[in-house]
């Protein structure tokens, strides 16, 4: 179910910018049909969430085609004219350097960049959020953004990670592998974003179908393993709320 300002509403009363077929028009009619209650103070607070949701995966399918590659923690990189490489294996913003240039260099000079695939998502979310805020609203809003997986991530993006009863395309996922081979630890799981149309995206795997996840982290799985990998009943989002009031 869906509430604006206290009142139900259907998909017909949502303006045609998302039309039947799209992945928009698919989140609109699955929140519809929710038992769950999809509240929002207005028109303008949900089109803010399907707009940034869309650059989330639009991101996502930036980022695999940036030439980005994989490291661990201790062998990322970065471009060092944005950056300071810090000892944690994060990325931190140098002074003078406005965020908004910095994220964007990530996806034009990849190959200037390795990462752990926490770190990945963390970068999308940044980008898509990008997209939809004006610049100058971004670079004051991250000002010294600090890149460094989850737990490092801008409180200001207000992200939240839950088991919920529906899961829409841009969310976070996360596939975990419970044999994994100890030798080769990076792979015990995979975080992912939902790219809306069965696949998911993933760094380094790429933008796969859940089967075609789960089969390649069980090639990463200990001898003898007992349990396949699979995906964990749970997604995670930035607080698309708060982050509408900067549009």
């Amino acid at each position: 179910m869906i509430k604006i300002a206290g009142t139900t509403v259907s998909p017909s009363n949502i303006d045609g910018q998302w039309p039947s077929g799209s992945i928009g028009r698919k989140i609109i009619d699955s929140m519809a049909s929710s038992l769950a209650v999809y509240d929002y103070d207005s028109l303008g607070q949900l089109q803010f969430e399907l707009k940034l949701r869309m650059n989330i995966i639009a991101a996502s399918r930036d980022l695999d085609l940036s030439g980005v590659t994989f490291a661990s923690f201790y062998y990322s990189k970065c471009n060092s004219d944005y950056w300071y490489f810090t000892r944690d294996g994060g990325f931190l913003l140098k002074q003078g350097v406005t965020p908004s240039t910095a994220i964007t260099d990530i996806f034009t000079n990849g190959s200037k960049y390795s990462f752990e695939c926490a770190t990945a998502m963390v970068i999308v979310y940044y980008k898509a959020v990008l997209e939809s805020l004006h610049k100058e609203t971004f670079d004051r809003l991250f000002a010294g953004l600090y890149l460094l997986g989850w737990w490092y991530r801008d409180e200001d993006l207000g992200f939240s990670s839950y088991k919920r009863r529906d899961y829409f395309p841009g969310d976070y996922r996360y596939f975990k592998n419970p044999d994994v081979n100890p030798r080769t630890p990076e792979w015990q799981g995979e975080n992912v974003i939902d790219m809306g149309d069965g696949t998911y995206y993933g760094h380094p795997i790429g933008i796969k179908t859940a089967d075609q996840m789960v089969g390649f982290l069980n090639e990463h799985r200990k001898p003898w393993a007992r349990w396949s990998a699979y995906l964990l009943d749970m997604a995670g989002h930035p607080d698309f709320k708060y982050l509408s009031r900067y549009e």
